[in-house]
Parts: structure tokens; C-alpha cells; sequence
């Protein structure tokens, strides 16, 4: 029996050191009550405390947790019953608050999420609740973190994950898209025939641009080329004259004249004998001279003209 009584001694203080210390892993904090009232906050590290008097009453992680909400039905705005869940992301602040300050925190967030997003939703017509993701995160974020700043509990956010309409919904919405898939693949289309068309347009009336260009200055340089033409012809004509008019001032001029006159008047009067059947014969065939002198008389007014 007295061997019994050491033994049992050794596992009392065994027991009691146990108790005495207390080692708080990192990022926790524990709630120590001393005969069932609030003592302290234990941190992470090495606690003494007294054994029997003072005990571990609550645990809490000072890390970013994350918690599903439970999907659940929601009634939009245009009365469409659709299903949601998210995640919801918190951190214990106070682990006195979150001790003392509500029964079960978790629970509680979860519960406000849920009727925030019914809340939300129902404001929603089901179009936009697939649009307006990031207003429902912030709206509950907001809820629940003004909710939960008595329980010690930081709300960090909120993620949707799943916005469910019915089976029927799905199927309007699939052939809503496909029908708009279809719209702006004709769109396409017709856009680029548009262009291809404006394309060939403007092709082509760059192509008569150039064409008329081309006739206008091939007209132009036809032109040009004809005036040169002209003015070279009555340059030469005028040269000429100026030479017959100073060939007729020199001497014996007046005399070639007369000559030359008399050779094409004979000359003119025979085509006239080869080509017609009637021939007109001047009055005096005989006196060429006075037609000579008619001829010489008309040059002899038209210098003195000059």
C-alpha cells in the first residue's frame, strides 16, 4: 500500500504540471476562465496557470477562414426562383468577443449571409444577377461585417459561386444566346459584303478618276501639239511671204511675178481642158498680158497697203 501511494503522488503532480502549463500554438489565442469568470487571453507561447482553478474555456484561430454557405433559393425581381452559394471569408478580431459576445459566430454569419442574398436578389431581375456579382459580394460583405463587429469577427469577403436558374430558364437562355450568336454572325457578314462592296466602289472610281485624267491630259498634250502645229505653219507662211515680198521689191521681181502668174493661169486652164467636157474660154484667149497685168496690179495695191 505504501508502494501505491508514491505512484499515485507522482501522477497527481504529473496531472497538475500538465495543467499548470499551458502552450499556445501560433495564430490562436485561448480564453482562460478562473472559477468560470473571464481571467485572461492566452497568447501563443508558453502560459502558466493554476491547476483545478483556472481552466481553457474557448479556442480560437486568429487565421482568414474560409466557410461554404449553403445554397438556397432566391426569387428574383422578375419572379424567377434561382439557387445560390458562395464562400464566405472571416477572421477572429476579438477572441473575448468572439467568446462571450454571441453563442456560435459561424452559425450566425452564415444566417446573415443567406437572408442579405435573398435580400439582394430579390431587388435583381435574374438577367443582372449574372451581371452584378460584385454588387451582391459587397452588399453582403457589408451586412455581415456591420453585423459582426460586436462579436469580434472580421468579414475580409464574400464570393458567389453559384447562381443556379431552373432547368427551363436555362434552355430560354441558351436559345436567347444562340439566337444573338446567329444575329451577329449575319451582322458580320453583312458587314463585310458592306466592305467588300465599298471596296469594288471606291476601286472603281479611282479607276475612272485615273482614266479621266489620262484622257484630259492626252487631250491636252493633243492640243498643245496642235497649237505648236499651227504656230509652226503660220511662222513658215509668214517667213514665206516676208521672202516673196522682198523677192518681188528686188529688181526684176516684178517681172518674175508676171512670169510665174502667167505659168499657172496655162496650167490651171489645162486641168480645166483634161477634166470637164465643158470648158469655159475667156472672151480674149489671146490677151494674156491685160490678166498679167490685173494680177500684177492687185500685188502692187497690197504693198502699198503694207
Amino acid at each position: 500500500m505504501f508502494g501505491i501511494l508514491p505512484i499515485a503522488l507522482i501522477v497527481l503532480a504529473f496531472v497538475a504540471l500538465s495543467s499548470t502549463v499551458k502552450i499556445v500554438p501560433n495564430k490562436n489565442a485561448y480564453i482562460l476562465e478562473r472559477l468560470g469568470k473571464y481571467k485572461a487571453t492566452l497568447q501563443a507561447g508558453l502560459n502558466i496557470i493554476i491547476p483545478f482553478i483556472d481552466r481553457v474555456a474557448y479556442k480560437h484561430t486568429l487565421k482568414e477562414q474560409a466557410m461554404d454557405v449553403a445554397s438556397q433559393m432566391c426569387i428574383t425581381r422578375d419572379n424567377i426562383a434561382v439557387e445560390v452559394d458562395g464562400v464566405l471569408y472571416f477572421q477572429v478580431i476579438d477572441p473575448v468577443k468572439a467568446s462571450y459576445g454571441i453563442d456560435d459566430y459561424r452559425f450566425a454569419s452564415i444566417q446573415i449571409a443567406q437572408t442579405t442574398m435573398r435580400s439582394i436578389i430579390g431587388k435583381l431581375e435574374l438577367d443582372k444577377t449574372f451581371e452584378e456579382r460584385e454588387l451582391i459580394n459587397s452588399k453582403i460583405v457589408e451586412a455581415i461585417d456591420s453585423a459582426s463587429d460586436p462579436w469580434g469577427v472580421k468579414v475580409t469577403r464574400y464570393e458567389v459561386k453559384n447562381i443556379t436558374p431552373p432547368q427551363s430558364i436555362k434552355d430560354a437562355m441558351e436559345k436567347q444566346m444562340r439566337a444573338v450568336r446567329e444575329k451577329r454572325a449575319v451582322i458580320a457578314e453583312s458587314e463585310g459584303e458592306k466592305e467588300a462592296k465599298i471596296n469594288v466602289a471606291e476601286g472603281q472610281r479611282q479607276e475612272l478618276i485615273a482614266r479621266s485624267e489620262g484622257e484630259m491630259q492626252k487631250r491636252i498634250n493633243e492640243a498643245k501639239g496642235k497649237a505648236a502645229e499651227i504656230e509652226s505653219i503660220a511662222t513658215a507662211t509668214a517667213k514665206g511671204i516676208e521672202q516673196i515680198s522682198a523677192a518681188i521689191s528686188s529688181q526684176n521681181g516684178k517681172d518674175a511675178v508676171n512670169l510665174r502668174i502667167a505659168e499657172q493661169y496655162i496650167g490651171e486652164f489645162g486641168k480645166l481642158a483634161k477634166q470637164n467636157n465643158t470648158m469655159i474660154i475667156p472672151s480674149n484667149m489671146a490677151d494674156i498680158s491685160s490678166i498679167i497685168a490685173t494680177a500684177t496690179s492687185v500685188i502692187e495695191q497690197g504693198k502699198k497697203k503694207s
